[in-house]
């Protein structure tokens, strides 16, 4: 990691709500506590830029136009690419989509194939077999910050996974990981009389705050902010073990139903 006087953290928000979600709102807390801390803090809304889809034609594999997009000058991925070079850690951000990331995130991620070559076969410092990357970009330390509205454990588990993953075939160090779940519970952070119900979320929130600061003095988030980031909102004594029963569940969802 460069030496730099503030610590440069640039967001992804893959939110195809844009600035307008809880993804948004939740990369804004974030970044209160980093921006605090002296960090200098940038959001890029990937809803707003035009991102075109890699085609696999495989023109940035061979000849003149080696590591070069077809796309390079039709869409902002190059600049994005450019921002993220200059920063010192990432935020992947993004809600949950069908049991995985965004597909906004997704096909922006895809990109990342101009920026190397495949036929360059190396191991990743965990030991495994990849190709070459574009260290600059693809290896930067990020944080996994990932929003839905389900209570269930299983719903972000996919997306956890792809980050899991796509820390050790790159080699970006993965230096948290926030999972906020019941968006829509606490109101996405716009609904007050709904956090009166939740109070706990006003924890949480205070939770990023101190994620933000830890980022800008220290590079990563500490395990228990984690904790205190990621915990259950639901006001109801052991509801993670509680969570796990169907009629429990069912009482959960009548209740849900009455809120709508």
């Amino acid at each position: 990691m460069r030496k730099h006087i503030k610590m440069k953290i640039l967001a992804i928000n893959a939110s195809y709500r844009g600035n307008k979600g809880h993804t948004r709102f939740l990369i804004d807390k974030l970044f209160k506590g980093a921006a605090a801390a002296g960090a200098e803090c940038q959001v890029v809304t990937l809803a707003q830029l035009k991102i075109n889809r890699c085609l696999a034609c495989g023109q940035c594999q061979t000849g003149e136009g080696y590591l070069e997009c077809v796309h390079e000058d039709r869409d902002d991925v190059a600049e994005v690419f450019s921002q993220m070079a200059e920063a010192d850690i990432l935020v992947y951000a993004t809600p949950v989509y069908v049991f995985g990331i965004s597909g906004l995130l997704k096909t922006f991620l895809e990109r990342f194939y101009s920026r190397g070559g495949s036929g360059n076969l190396q191991l990743s410092k965990s030991g495994l077999m990849f190709h070459d990357v574009d260290h600059a970009i693809c290896s930067k330390p990020f944080v996994a910050l990932v929003c839905c509205d389900n209570l269930e454990d299983e719903t972000p588990r996919n997306a956890l996974g792809y980050f899991r993953t796509f820390s050790r075939f790159l080699d970006a160090p993965q230096v948290g990981a926030l999972v906020r779940n019941g968006g829509r519970l606490s109101g996405y952070g716009h609904d007050p009389e709904r956090e009166k119900q939740v109070p706990k979320i006003l924890d949480v929130y205070r939770a990023y705050e101190l994620a933000g600061r830890e980022l800008a003095a220290e590079g990563r988030i500490r395990r228990s902010t984690e904790r205190r980031a990621n915990q259950e909102i639901v006001p109801v004594p052991l509801f993670r073990v509680l969570k796990r029963l169907k009629p429990f569940k069912r009482i959960m969802v009548e209740r849900a139903r009455e809120m709508i």
